[in-house]
């Protein structure tokens, strides 16, 4: 049995020995900061065209969105060269929305998703206490300049506050409403599908929930059911796409993060 002290001198050894081999652990890789203008760029092409569907803080929403942190896309893309291909060519891939980004936009955009805070816990979803941080009275200023035409806050979107009660919830539906779908539960905040007019050489007049179109072909479904599908040849045979989010879809890209959340004051109020 050895002593205190040869004991003690012993484990002083064996420890130092296990400091000097032992190798300091790898350091989590760090991206360099963006540019701080790029990154504002791009947290408002985002909210305006991603978090619907990816969430807040691009980990994946509550609308069936995937974790863009954890996608390989975007664990390849530097500045966009990656992220730019996949949203214009979304074809075959699991996304099913094509953007017409630029590529400067495409820069901001990976500039702002790769600003997320990234380590092996991945300790994300901080979100703010409340998204009803806007003006009441500027929401309502623009609800009657840019929506009203439409909608009505005693109308269609009376008591809307009182349907959707998340605030958060409330936000992604005014901005980018739910369609409805086959076999989907439907209420009040939903809008009919995208419905599409063919008309053929002789006049005749083809209606249905559009299906798919490009180039080439455009398929729709009848009311009573039946599947069809026209070859395209240039402007034969004579497509029309009603869509009814068109214009939401066309002011998404004039949003400022102020709008919405002025709007989003005002309609919480509509009870």
């Amino acid at each position: 049995m050895l002593r205190p002290a040869l004991l003690a001198i012993s484990l002083a050894a064996c420890m130092g020995a296990q400091t000097f081999n032992a190798q300091p652990a790898a350091a989590f890789p760090r991206r360099v900061a963006g540019d701080p203008e790029s990154i504002a760029r791009g947290k408002t092409l985002y909210s305006t065209n991603c978090t619907y569907c990816h969430g807040d803080d691009a980990r994946g929403g509550e609308n069936g969105g995937t974790n863009l942190i954890r996608s390989d896309y975007l664990m390849k893309d530097q500045q966009g060269e990656v992220i730019r291909p996949f949203l214009e060519n979304p074809a075959g891939q699991e996304h099913t929305v094509k953007f017409q980004f630029t590529g400067s936009q495409s820069a901001d955009l990976a500039a702002f998703i790769h600003s997320f805070p990234l380590n092996s816990r991945d300790p994300g979803r901080m979100r703010p206490p409340t998204v009803v941080v806007g003006d009441r009275k500027q929401g309502e200023a623009f609800f009657t300049a840019k929506c009203a035409s439409c909608h009505s806050p005693t109308g269609d979107l009376g008591s809307i506050a009182t349907r959707i009660t998340n605030p958060r919830t409330l936000q992604q539906t005014w901005l980018m409403p739910p369609v409805n779908r086959p076999g989907s539960d439907t209420n009040d905040s939903r809008v009919p599908p995208t419905t599409v007019t063919v008309t053929l050489n002789g006049g005749q007049k083809i209606h249905g929930r559009l299906g798919r179109i490009d180039d080439f072909i455009v398929t729709l479904t009848e009311d009573d059911g039946t599947p069809r599908s026209f070859r395209r040849d240039g402007d034969t045979p004579k497509v029309e796409v009603h869509d009814p989010l068109k214009p939401h879809k066309d002011l998404l890209p004039t949003y400022t993060d102020s709008d919405i959340h002025n709007v989003t004051a005002y309609l919480v109020t509509l009870q």
